[in-house]
């Protein structure tokens, strides 16, 4: 079995036994440690990895990290592990303070489903603010995967891996920075595009007249390249006879379907997909974006959380009528009409919240 099987083998054990885990000590025997011994690590040779590892803070004497990942007699990784339903945002100080005691270079804070990996880029013996990689379990990506083998012991290298955290660290900035743009450009931004294409002053009235414009113009250039990606793939598929079917409501579909007289063509279109993208950058901060996905119907596009369970909005995006559609957690649904799909954004907070009944 290669890793990425590993991976995925114990993302299926993770998910099943996760709501029994109760407590710290519990998380750890059951996927911390696990994790580490899928690593390649020897959990059970206390040489190599350290529970309980001291690791003194100034005065302070006797503190303790959770574990220490040890290579000739050195620490070279430290591991702080939390239970399994704890949020670990309010955690890395701790580690933090650990970090610089020890010659470890790498240090790892994880409730057994996320492990988020640091070291000193910023400063050094100082731990970063930042992880450079965050590997979540129950949604493991091959990309991660493969940037976490590194970690394993048969491939360890510190100076590779601490080479690999410096891409990562700016790849990750970057990609914020990006979606962050996409959202809501920033003045230096719109200067970079308006120095090439605008011959009049960059005055502060001309700057945010043309904001909403750039913002639309790269929003529906992603949008075409996604389209020119679906269109490509789905030529593929029906040239080999393996066409997708794509998920509908029965209802809806087949009402449509008898009037027709015969099977509905689905097209989504331009307007839709960056409905979509509106909406999975609302979210970013709140779940993968990769878990929003959408699934379009001859009647509306339905925005989801993982799955055809999950649904998290509605919207019927027609010329002549825009509806945004929700759930509610009594199963009833509020409709508003929009005049456009930039009015999404007013209902950020109604987005999180039906999220949050799923997560």
């Amino acid at each position: 079995m290669d890793f990425i099987d590993q991976i995925k083998q114990f993302s299926k054990k993770a998910e099943s036994i996760k709501d029994n885990l109760l407590t710290e000590e519990a998380t750890k025997m059951s996927l911390v440690v696990p994790f580490f011994s899928m690593l390649g690590y020897d959990v059970f040779n206390p040489e190599e990895f350290v529970p309980e590892y001291t690791a003194d803070v100034g005065i302070k004497k006797g503190e303790k990290v959770d574990y220490a990942i040890v290579q000739d007699g050195q620490p070279i990784i430290l591991i702080e592990a939390k239970w399994c339903g704890e949020n670990l945002d309010k955690h890395g100080s701790q580690l933090f303070r650990y970090f610089g005691t020890t010659s470890a270079k790498f240090a790892v804070l994880t409730n057994g489903l996320v492990y988020r990996f640091f070291t000193d880029l910023d400063s050094p013996n100082m731990m970063d603010e930042k992880p450079f990689l965050e590997i979540d379990i129950l949604n493991p990506k091959e990309a991660k995967i493969t940037e976490l083998k590194k970690f394993h012991k048969s491939n360890f290298n510190l100076d590779e891996i601490f080479n690999t955290a410096t891409e990562l660290k700016y790849s990750n900035e970057f990609k914020y920075r990006i979606s962050s743009e996409l959202q809501n450009p920033t003045d230096e931004f719109t200067r970079l595009f308006l120095g090439q294409t605008y011959s009049g002053n960059l005055t502060r009235s001309v700057i945010e007249k043309f904001k909403p414009i750039l913002k639309k113009a790269l929003n529906n250039y992603i949008n075409e390249l996604m389209n020119d990606k679906i269109k490509a793939a789905l030529n593929t598929d029906e040239e080999t006879g393996q066409t997708e079917e794509i998920s509908t409501e029965k209802t809806e579909s087949n009402a449509v379907d008898s009037v027709q007289g015969k099977k509905t063509k689905i097209i989504t279109t331009d307007e839709e997909l960056e409905a979509y993208f509106i909406i999975k950058n609302l979210l970013k901060d709140i779940v993968p974006m990769s878990d929003i996905i959408y699934r379009d119907t001859a009647i509306h596009i339905n925005i989801l959380y993982k799955d055809n369970k999950h649904w998290i909005c509605r919207l019927i995006l027609k010329e002549n009528r825009k509806e945004l559609i929700l759930p509610n957690a009594d199963k009833s649904r509020d409709r508003f009409t929009l005049n456009n799909i930039y009015e999404l954004e007013n209902y950020k907070d109604r987005f999180i919240e039906i999220l949050n009944r799923y997560i």
